[in-house]
């Protein structure tokens, strides 16, 4: 009996230590502990992040209009060109030998029209002898026909002027049709000429294409053609060179995602580092929003150029480039870390939500802030520009304890202990239930 009994003791002793760390830890659970900072005062700065390529403002591709195999290049990589300077040269001689035969031909059309003319010459010489034939016949067959009429001589006599008369006629018409075939000719021969010295103009242009000559002032920042290499034009002109045309002005061709480019304007300041210099920082600003999009992977972007100087020349193109373009900024505000927004406390008011604002007012939100004796107090706030770890407070005079959103106090961040918002609306549950 003593040794039942002794085993009920040690069990209700258990029971009781179990119990009365349930209701100590609920207890401990429930003490509220509250993380704060304070509210500053200072400057605030909205950007929009990016990335992008430093490149040329003004780049060049130079290519080749005619086919053949390059005989000589001029320039390197990096070399420094002037706007005219002989920078490659395409073997001419195939070129020189069109021409030539162009030449020729122009000559040879030259001397055609000078047949014609002189063939139409011959012509208009044979309708003036066509022409004094016919009169010398029309006289001798008048006169032939008074003689008859006279008695003088036979009517056969008359006839046989008649038909050197209609003999003359006709041979007056072919004549003539020969000078019509002569000018045709002779316009045939200069449209000849015209073609011809057209020829000429072209194979005189082409060879000239032999020569590739930098179009602008600058510095060869890409090769692709090398001596002794067979290039075809017959397509496309192909690529040989590019050009910068300044290194001093560059710019960083941002890709700014679709949800933030309707903040990025032309004239707003930027900011933007590379890898290879470490630690330091480059200024400039935006200069164009380019309207076309990019679609990568249904993600859509847009260009915003971003103009800097580059005097020193460090920055090279191709170069990857992190942006911070400052789309809005405040001085000397109130601001609190953007987790003092986000808190909700234990209680009846945590499921009411954060206001929103009235219409065509700043967005509503909601802080609290401790006291003297460490309890919260909440003002409903308005808020304004963030740069994604604080955020501008805007105060309305009518504000229920506005006067306490100061510099200096403190705004509760996080919360530590007690319910939650979501475990204060359940039912609290019944405690273990003890044997005895």
């Amino acid at each position: 009996m003593t040794r039942t009994r002794w085993m009920l003791m040690v069990l209700l002793l258990a029971l009781l230590a179990g119990g009365g760390w349930w209701w100590w830890s609920r207890g401990n659970a429930s003490a509220v502990q509250y993380r704060s900072a304070t509210v500053e005062r200072g400057n605030l700065q909205a950007t929009v992040s990016a990335s992008g390529a430093v490149n040329p403002v003004t780049q060049v591709s130079v290519g080749t209009q005619v086919s053949g195999q390059v005989r000589d290049v001029f320039v390197d990589f990096n070399s420094e060109v002037k706007a005219g300077q002989l920078i490659a040269q395409i073997d001419p001689q195939t070129l020189e030998y069109r021409l030539n035969s162009a030449l020729a031909d122009l000559d040879a059309s030259n001397a055609a029209v000078a047949i014609a003319q002189a063939n139409a010459a011959s012509a208009r010489a044979n309708v003036s002898r066509a022409r004094t034939d016919l009169a010398e016949a029309q006289r001798s067959h008048e006169r032939n026909l008074s003689l008859v009429a006279q008695g003088f001589i036979a009517q056969s006599e008359a006839d046989r002027t008649r038909a050197a008369l209609a003999s003359a006629q006709e041979s007056l018409k072919a004549v003539e049709a020969l000078v019509g075939v002569s000018e045709a000719q002779i316009s045939s021969a200069r449209a000849n000429v015209k073609q011809r010295e057209a020829a000429v103009s072209q194979a005189r242009v082409d060879l000239a294409r032999t020569r590739i000559t930098s179009p602008v002032d600058g510095i060869v920042i890409k090769r692709t053609v090398e001596r002794g290499q067979t290039v075809a034009a017959s397509l496309q002109a192909p690529e040989l060179f590019v050009i910068a045309q300044n290194l001093s002005e560059m710019q960083v061709d941002a890709s700014i995602d679709e949800a933030d480019v309707g903040r990025i304007k032309p004239g707003q300041k930027a900011t933007f580092t590379v890898d290879a210099f470490p630690g330091r920082t480059f200024e400039g600003q935006v200069r164009q929003v380019r309207k076309a999009a990019t679609n990568v992977s249904n993600v859509i972007t847009y260009i915003a150029v971003v103009g800097f100087a580059n005097g020193d020349s460090r920055l090279l193109p191709g170069m990857t480039a992190n942006v911070r373009v400052v789309t809005d900024q405040r001085e000397n505000v109130l601001k609190v870390p953007n987790a003092a927004l986000r808190v909700r406390l234990p209680g009846p008011e945590a499921g009411n939500g954060a206001p929103t604002g009235a219409r065509g007012g700043p967005p509503r939100g909601r802080i609290h802030l401790l006291d003297e004796k460490d309890q919260p107090i909440t003002v409903a706030v308005g808020t304004g520009v963030t740069d994604g770890s604080f955020t501008e407070v805007v105060l309305k005079p009518d504000t229920p304890n506005a006067d306490r959103v100061v510099e200096g106090a403190r705004v509760i961040t996080g919360v530590q202990g007690g319910a939650t918002p979501a475990a204060a609306s359940r039912p609290r549950q019944p405690a273990p239930r003890l044997p005895f």
